[in-house]
This record gives structure tokens, sequence and C-alpha cells, in this order.
């Protein structure tokens, strides 16, 4: 069976292989991605805030992981991060940043029936 070109799967192929879609498409694939772009909507782009707030939740995520992923959205340019020393960065959302995570919290509504 031969599928028809359609504008799905135009919009399929252009996800997977414009270089700026699928970096977004895999850095949102990984442990903790949504996790960490939620943290940053919710102003806790420092590992002191993200932590304290995944335990009071009884959720759990490591600092390499928070930090892995806060680099991998800065550079998508969801995030910017702010030195506090030289050693330690927080990070801020960016409008880009907010755009996405609003359009998470829409898409997970659409299941919470």
């Amino acid at each position: 069976m031969v599928m028809k070109k359609n504008g799905g799967e135009e919009k399929v192929k252009h996800i997977l292989t414009d270089p700026k879609l699928s970096a977004m498409k895999a850095m949102l694939e990984k442990d903790h991605a949504i996790d960490c772009l939620f943290l940053l909507h919710l102003n806790r782009g420092k590992w002191k805030a993200a932590k304290d707030f995944m335990r009071k939740n009884k959720l759990t995520l490591s600092d390499g992981t928070f930090r892995s992923r806060m680099i991998e959205i800065e550079q998508l340019g969801l995030a910017k991060s702010e030195r506090i020393d030289p050693l330690k960065k927080y990070y801020v959302i960016t409008a880009l940043g907010e755009k996405v995570a609003k359009l998470l919290l829409e898409f997970f509504d659409e299941f919470d029936v």
C-alpha cells in the first residue's frame, strides 16, 4: 500500500528532518526534559529550588540530569543561564521556552478529564 503525501506526512517529515525542530524533539524525548521545562516555568531554574520542589512532591531528579537538560534547553533558546558564582548558574525561561511550556501544559490538559 502506497501512502499518499498529504499535509500530515509533510509536517511529520519536516519535524523529523528540520535541524531545529528535530533537535527540539530529541531534547523533549530525554529523561526529565519536560520536568525541567516545567521547573523553569515555575521559576525554579536553580538546582536547590528545583531539588526542593521535586522532593516536596515526592519526585526524583539528579543534579547531573538537571544540569544536562538545562544546558540542552539553553542551547535550544528555551532558557538562558545567569552566573551565581564561577561554578554555579541558574536558568531563566525565555519567551520561546514559555511558549513551549504553555503548549505542553495545554497538551496534558487534554488528557486530564
